[in-house]
């Protein structure tokens, strides 16, 4: 029971992998996944997000996926943020103390 409330954080190297075993794959997809240690919905759920069979292109490979690059810049905007509200705070009380 345990192990099905773990959730696992895969690299987007080891997705981009299962996906591409799973399309170049003879055996059916639950199988793939069975002896990837994935669940079937999961490696699923990745085929349909990363697999673009009309769209890739030969000899281009991304760093990061979308969805990677996604929660980056997220993390770094609320980053930003905070740290442009602590100087906007520094800057009034410097203001004020120099009144």
């Amino acid at each position: 029971m345990s192990n099905q409330t773990k959730q696992n954080d895969y690299t987007s190297e080891f997705r981009e992998s299962a996906v591409k075993l799973a399309i170049e794959s003879d055996q059916p997809v639950s199988k793939t996944a069975e002896e990837l240690g994935v669940n079937k919905n999961t490696l699923h759920t990745w085929i349909s997000k990363y697999h673009r069979p009309q769209k890739q292109k030969a000899g281009l490979v991304e760093e990061e996926h979308l969805y990677d690059e996604l929660k980056r810049l997220r993390k770094e905007n609320k980053r930003l943020t905070e740290e442009r509200d602590i100087l906007k705070k520094a800057a009034a009380y410097f203001a004020k103390e120099n009144s």
